[in-house]
């Protein structure tokens, strides 16, 4: 479970750029007009990404806290499953309708899709 969190968490396969259809956002306007007044979700996962700054929600029975921020064209978040430090991570952003793909470490790692609601 912990490898599905890490994500905005960051799950999923390896990849080293936005596939498919995914349009990569590349600014901060364009990220909070997405996330505004909505969830991410993905079975057993519900995040609010507020345009504040913080992310709270419920991830496989824990509670999930954070912080991010927009930097350099990236998502940089800091993240806590439960009590569980997830750490520091700059993440791509990528749209694809109705689902964002978050991809650690600058684009360069795992990825995990998580759908607006």
């Amino acid at each position: 479970m912990r490898i599905l969190i890490v994500m905005v968490l960051t799950v999923g396969v390896a990849l080293p750029a936005v596939a498919g259809d995914f349009i990569k956002i590349d600014n901060k306007d364009r990220f909070v007009s997405l996330i505004q007044n909505r969830d991410l979700t993905r079975f057993g996962i519900r995040l609010s990404v507020t345009p504040t700054g913080d992310i709270e929600g419920r991830a496989f029975g824990r509670e999930v806290s954070g912080a991010w921020q927009w930097s350099s064209g990236y998502f940089c978040r800091e993240l806590y499953w439960g009590s569980r430090n997830l750490g520091a991570n700059c993440q791509a952003v990528a749209v694809q309708g109705s689902t964002l793909r978050f991809i650690s470490d600058r684009g360069q790692g795992e990825f995990a899709d998580l759908v607006l609601r």
